[in-house]
C-alpha cells in the first residue's frame, strides 16, 4: 500500500537504508519464518531417527566469537555515546553525518546482525537433539529481538533506545561465557555454580530497560514515545517470562528438593526406630 511505502521510506534513516537487510522488512521476516519452521517442524522431524550431531568444536568457536562480538558491541556503544555524551534521562537520535553519530548507527546495525547470528542458538539445540531447551520463552526471545533491532537500525540508529543494546551485549558476554564453559565437558560443571545469578542479572537487565524507556513517556523528550512504549512492553513481557522461569527452576525446585530431603531424613529415622524396637 502507498501509506506503507510512505511510512517506511519517509521515516527511515537514509544512512542505513542501503545496508544489508535494511531495504525493507521482507528479508528479515523471511529469515524469521524459516527459523521458526526449521526449529519447530522440519528440524525435529529430520533429527527424529538420527543421532545428535557432535558440535563441540563448532560450539566452542561459536561461543568465543559471540563473546568477542558482545565485548566489541559494549565498547562501541560506550565510546559512541553512553560513556559521556548521552543523557540517561532523555537522548534524542543524532541523524547527522558526524563521525560519532555514524559510529553509533553502525554499532546498532552490528547489534542487529548479532541478533540474526544468535538464531543459531536454537538451530544447534535442534541438531544436538536438545529439544527440551527450545521453550516458548526461548523462541519468543529469539524471534522478537531481531525485530526490535531492525526497527532501531531502520528508523532510530542511535539515541535513547540504544542503552538496551549496551546492557544486553554486556549480559551476553557473561551468558556466552557460561555456555562456553558448560560445553567444555562434565569436568567443568563444578565451575557453573553461578547459573542462577546469570538469570538474576537478566531480570535486572529487563528492570533497567523497562524503567529507562517507561519513564521517558511522562515528560517531553525528542524521542518517539511509541517506541518507548514498545520497548517497555517488551521488557515487561521478558521480565514476566524470565521471572516465571526463575520461580519454576530455582525457587519451586529448591523447595521440592528440601521437602524430599526432609522426607528421606524422616524415613531414615523411622526405619532406625523400628529396628531398635525389633531389637
Amino acid at each position: 500500500p502507498a501509506s506503507y511505502y510512505f511510512f517506511v521510506f519517509h521515516f527511515s534513516d537514509p544512512r542505513t537504508e542501503n545496508w544489508i537487510l535494511m531495504s525493507g522488512p521482507g528479508p528479515l521476516l523471511t529469515i524469521l519464518a524459516t527459523y521458526l519452521y526449521f526449529c519447530t517442524s522440519v528440524g525435529p522431524k529430520y533429527m527424529r531417527d538420527r543421532k545428535p550431531y557432535d558440535l563441540k568444536n563448532t560450539m566452542i568457536l561459536y561461543n568465543v566469537s559471540q563473546i568477542l562480538l558482545s565485548i566489541w558491541l559494549v565498547y562501541e556503544g560506550l565510546v559512541s555515546g553512553w560513556w559521556n555524551d548521552y543523557n540517561l534521562s532523555c537522548q534524542p537520535v543524532d541523524y547527522s553525518d558526524s563521525p560519532k553519530a555514524r559510529r553509533m548507527a553502525a554499532a546498532v546495525w552490528w547489534y542487529f546482525m548479532a541478533k540474526i547470528i544468535e538464531l543459531l542458538d536454537t538451530v544447534f539445540f535442534v541438531l544436538r537433539k536438545k529439544n527440551r531447551q527450545i521453550s516458548s520463552l526461548h523462541l519468543y526471545h529469539h524471534f522478537m529481538m531481531p525485530i526490535c533491532a531492525w526497527i532501531g537500525t531502520k528508523f532510530l540508529p542511535g539515541g535513547h533506545g540504544t542503552l538496551l543494546g549496551v546492557i544486553n551485549s554486556f549480559i551476553h558476554i557473561i551468558m556466552y561465557t557460561y555456555y562456553l564453559v558448560s560445553g567444555l565437558g562434565p569436568q567443568y560443571q563444578k565451575y557453573l555454580w553461578w547459573k542462577r545469578h546469570l538469570t538474576t542479572m537478566q531480570l535486572i537487565q529487563f528492570c533497567i530497560i523497562f524503567y529507562h524507556n517507561f519513564s521517558v513517556m511522562f515528560y517531553d523528550c525528542n524521542y518517539p514515545k511509541f517506541i518507548n512504549f514498545l520497548l517497555s512492553l517488551n521488557a515487561g513481557l521478558f521480565l514476566y517470562m524470565f521471572g516465571n522461569f526463575y520461580v519454576q527452576n530455582y525457587i519451586k525446585n529448591n523447595n521440592s528438593k528440601k521437602n524430599d530431603d526432609i522426607s528421606s531424613i524422616t524415613k531414615s529415622k523411622d526405619t532406625t526406630t523400628e529396628k531398635s524396637k525389633d531389637c
